[in-house]
């Protein structure tokens, strides 16, 4: 009872007005940080790559939409597949890279663990809302797609994150990044299909 009585607070907390306007305050604070944590490499990025450089970024940029919608009682269902994807994408990936650089230098220092830090926070809020999401097939597919052609753009046209220590890694880094991509579209669709579960039981609870 007490378990329950604590998943009704929490689903409270998370979906409060003033709750969702503070964390859209994080999300843009965090998303204007990225995108300038990027623009040195966009500097030496060609134009037409340009979208394609900050995934990070990009993907907290979505969900601020996200947010936005849910304060607006409304659900922007590409964005919530975009969000969900890359916020758990590249909120690992970070996660990954960061810890791995740490065990090829030793020390990542205090702006390492801060992305350590952010970008685990950016796979908790993308879960924690895993019941809010409305998204549907279309969806589903354009995040998909998206997502496989940001990997094109990243490893086959060399536009990835640069890390210094890992560069010499990027095939593996790379193969990495398309299984960890096929993970999280499993992950969007499996949040699909168990809301699809329960509005089935819902209208045959003998299924």
């Amino acid at each position: 009872m007490r378990l329950q009585q604590a998943r009704i607070w929490i689903r409270y907390i998370l979906n409060h007005q003033a709750f969702l306007w503070i964390l859209l305050f994080i999300n843009i604070i965090g998303t204007v940080y990225g995108y300038d944590w990027y623009m040195w490499q966009l500097e030496i990025t060609e134009p037409r790559f340009w979208i394609f450089v900050p995934d990070s970024p990009t993907a907290s940029l979505f969900f601020c939409f996200v947010l936005i919608g849910w304060i607006l009682r409304t659900n922007f269902r590409l964005f919530e597949s975009l969000a969900l994807l890359t916020l758990v994408k590249y909120g690992i990936w970070a996660v990954v890279m960061n810890l791995w650089t740490l065990e090829e230098t030793g020390s990542i220092g205090a702006a390492g663990w801060m992305l350590v830090i952010s970008h685990g926070a950016m796979v908790l809020q993308a879960v924690l809302y895993w019941r809010n999401y409305r998204f549907g097939w279309v969806s589903i597919v354009l995040a998909a797609i998206w997502t496989l052609h940001n990997d094109v753009i990243d490893y086959v046209f060399g536009q990835m994150p640069i890390y210094g220590d890992l560069m010499e890694y990027a095939a593996n880094i790379g193969y990495f990044t398309f299984w960890l991509s096929a993970a999280c579209i499993g992950l969007v669709v499996w949040n699909w299909k168990s809301r699809h579960k329960v509005v089935t039981e819902r209208l045959d609870p003998g299924v």
